[in-house]
């Protein structure tokens, strides 16, 4: 599915893992579509390996696609043919990049992080695995603000913020009991490569804007991607193990603290645009034990969201 807004910042996290309607081959082309802009560097398979991956750790592989149609329907392949839990996938450009309900993911190469990871979480019940897409943005939200400076937020079900503006997003997406985790970050895009927000969407950003606008001068040359790449994975770990031991439970975890510390939604009046038209407007009082968002409505009923679009209202 396409949606008219190819904004890049509209890849985000369902609420839940979802299955997709049909898993896609790999397409592992060589050659990019358009030329990169001097100064964006090519990430290392190799020197990414040596840093993540460790005997008795979650990472087995990593990899780097110069250009795929997605790095989800790659893994969703491959997991569909048994390969096991720790891969990661990489793509300087993604010609298919996708988000939640259809959207797309439009960037030029080399100028975002737009990567997926396999994980087999079979020691979490099925109930709690809409933790997943959530555990992932704190994992990213924690490793961006530590390794730019650039403060980053959550906007549920797993948009990452810098301020009002859109840095990118999340996908998860699951087959049997694989789940794939996909990430899309704008890094070092500047105004004129971002395509225009639609109608209602967030404005969207880079890192490299947002530094700028934080320093008063253009940053000269583009983030390096290699080590942010590097601790998002070392954070993912971390947290993924820990709620892994928790059978899933976002409370001994420390999983829910850690995400409520991170969201710029709850504590916010909301609308929640529900599948099927349905609408709610109220506060969000936080994320229940399945990480579905709750929001309190103006009859004092609390009403729990596991899918929709939501806005931050003023």
């Amino acid at each position: 599915m396409r949606a008219e807004n190819h904004t890049p910042a509209q890849a985000t996290a369902p609420a839940q893992a979802t299955a997709p309607a049909q898993a896609t081959a790999p397409a592992q082309a060589t050659a990019p579509a358009q030329a990169t802009a001097p100064g964006r560097k090519p990430l290392d398979a190799a020197s990414l390996a040596r840093a993540v991956v460790r005997p008795g750790g979650l990472w087995q592989a990593v990899e780097v696609a110069d250009r795929t149609g997605s790095t989800n329907a790659d893994l969703l392949a491959r997991a569909l043919a048994g390969a096991p839990e720790g891969v990661v996938l990489a793509a300087e450009e993604q010609s298919a990049g996708r988000g939640r309900m259809g959207r797309t993911w439009v960037s030029p190469p080399r100028a975002a992080l737009t990567f997926s990871l396999l994980v087999r979480p079979t020691a979490v019940p099925p109930a709690r695995r809409g933790w997943l897409p959530l555990l992932a943005g704190v994992a990213v939200a924690s490793a961006v603000t530590a390794v730019t400076g650039v403060q980053t937020r959550l906007k549920w079900p797993n948009d990452l913020l810098a301020g009002p503006a859109k840095l990118g997003g999340i996908l998860a997406e699951a087959t049997g009991d694989a789940i794939v985790v996909g990430v899309g970050l704008n890094v070092s895009a500047e105004p004129g490569e971002l395509p225009p927000h639609g109608p209602g969407a967030l404005a969207v950003t880079s890192l490299r804007i947002e530094r700028s606008a934080a320093s008063d001068i253009a940053c000269s040359a583009a983030l390096e991607r290699e080590p942010l790449l590097i601790a998002i994975l070392a954070d993912f770990e971390r947290w993924y193990q820990a709620w892994c031991r928790a059978a899933g439970d976002p409370e001994r975890s420390g999983l829910r603290a850690g995400y409520t510390k991170l969201s710029g939604t709850i504590g916010r009046r909301v609308r929640a645009e529900l599948p099927g038209g349905q609408v709610l407007s109220g506060l969000a009082a936080g994320v229940d034990p399945d990480g579905r968002l709750l929001v309190g409505v103006p009859s004092g009923t609390v009403v729990p969201v596991a899918a929709g679009d939501v806005v931050h209202l003023r």
